[in-house]
């Protein structure tokens, strides 16, 4: 009867959310080729790809978890040059990201709605030999299906949010039910593996490993010379100081702007580069750069050899912002002074920048913890402030290196999670 209710809500809920979720693919794009992935249904040569024997499934949603997916992937395989592994998707910027990053004999696909019908299709098709969900994703039909078969159920990286326990709280009758049938939570704190067993999980399947973000970063010389060139292309030197506003969202590109026209005059070899988390959002972020009359030019329409020199390179594209992070003089993390929630600043920690954040940062908690409590990152709570703590770190070069260094040592200090991980999952 459970079962059955959660079926019913579910399919009321999706249908109610449907124009959103259509909405949100036509703007964003790409999904249209895989689109039938999310009912269960393959294309010939996907089913032939699918026909190999022992894979893992691992899942993530976005690109953030993507990288962490891909990172366990590599981790696992080892030498093992048999092991295959499928990974599936929800977004259309994570399914571009993976598919420029995975192993060519692996499998990408789009995640099945959880739909009692697509799951078993799914299923039918991958024939995990493990499911790996990373941080949050517990999808009750998947989950209770791949147990039916037999399939061992791990969360990586998992973490559980105060909003998620609220409501996984509510429905505790519900939750309790679905936290049993897991075989292993590998969570970040240990307030996660607390609220993960006060909702119903076996205190033995527990681990509290830390945040699996810390492994992901790595150095690519490669990454870093393209970075230069798109940058030299744009009219953007190596002597010039270089402000870059990372996974930004509505606001935050305006009051990195009002700051820039103010630092600017201070330091006239200033640059702005500016990377919206969603590239949908160009002609937005372009009408607020001609109402502050900059110059400036878009990633997407941009020549990679002649343009003229500009103060703003608005990057409307996606998989280059971790290779700008190396060349730039400071860094703003977006989702944090408008919005909340954020986003992940420990990979531009491990290029050893000097880091500014607004005051929501929900959605990394004990990253959060651990670079605030070494003074690592600079919190700010207003427009008003970033802009003072840019005015300062761009004024001193010795400023910059000193918290630029007590960012990367902590991303140092904190890494080993995905290998602890896998220690553990090896076992089932």
């Amino acid at each position: 009867m459970v079962w059955f209710l959660y079926n019913i809500i579910f399919a009321v809920g999706y249908t109610l959310m449907l124009p959103k979720f259509l909405l949100r693919m036509v703007k964003r794009g790409g999904y249209s080729d895989g689109f039938m992935q999310r009912f269960g249904c393959y294309d010939p040569e996907t089913l032939s790809e699918l026909e190999r024997d022992g894979k893992i499934w691992v899942h993530a949603v976005s690109v953030g978890e993507v990288f962490v997916a891909l990172k366990f992937m590599e981790e696992i395989r080892g030498g093992n040059e048999k092991q295959l592994f499928v990974l599936t998707v929800t977004t259309s910027t994570g399914h571009d990201v993976a598919l420029k990053n995975m192993e060519k004999r692996d499998v990408l696909l789009y995640f099945p709605v959880d739909f009692p019908f697509a799951v078993k299709k799914a299923l039918g098709r991958i024939k995990p030999s493990v499911l790996v969900l990373t941080e949050g994703e517990l999808w009750p039909n998947l989950i209770r299906l791949a147990r039916d078969r037999d399939i061992p159920v791990v969360i990586i990286n998992g973490r559980v949010s105060d909003s998620s326990y609220k409501g996984y709280k509510a429905l505790s009758f519900f939750t309790s039910r679905l936290l049993n049938r897991m075989n292993l939570f590998l969570v970040q704190t240990e307030m996660d593996a607390a609220r993960l067993i006060d909702l119903g999980a076996k205190k033995e399947t527990v681990h509290v490993l830390g945040s699996a973000k810390y492994d992901v970063v790595s150095f690519d010389k490669d990454g870093e010379g393209k970075a230069w060139s798109l940058l030299s292309a744009c009219g953007i030197g190596r002597s010039d100081l270089i402000i870059l506003g990372g996974s930004t969202w509505p606001g935050e590109e305006r009051a990195l702007l009002k700051a820039f026209d103010v630092l600017k005059k201070e330091h006239p070899s200033l640059k702005l580069v500016l990377v919206p988390r969603h590239a949908e959002r160009r002609e937005e972020v372009e009408s607020e750069l001609r109402e502050f009359g900059v110059t400036y030019l878009k990633r997407s329409t941009m020549d990679d050899e002649g343009n003229s020199p500009v103060d703003v390179l608005l990057v409307d594209a996606t998989g280059e912002l971790k290779d700008l992070y190396s060349c730039v003089s400071v860094i703003f993390i977006g989702k944090s002074l408008t919005e909340h929630g954020g986003q992940n600043f420990i990979e531009p920690a491990f290029f050893g920048k000097p880091i500014i954040v607004g005051p929501n940062l929900e959605n990394f908690p004990v990253a959060a913890q651990d670079f605030l409590s070494r003074e690592a990152i600079v919190q700010v709570d207003d427009e008003d402030e970033l802009r003072e703590e840019l005015k300062r770190i761009l004024a001193d070069s010795d400023v910059r290196a000193k918290l630029g260094n007590k960012a990367k040592s902590v991303v140092n200090e904190m890494r080993g999670t995905i290998a602890r991980s896998v220690e553990l999952i090896s076992k089932l």
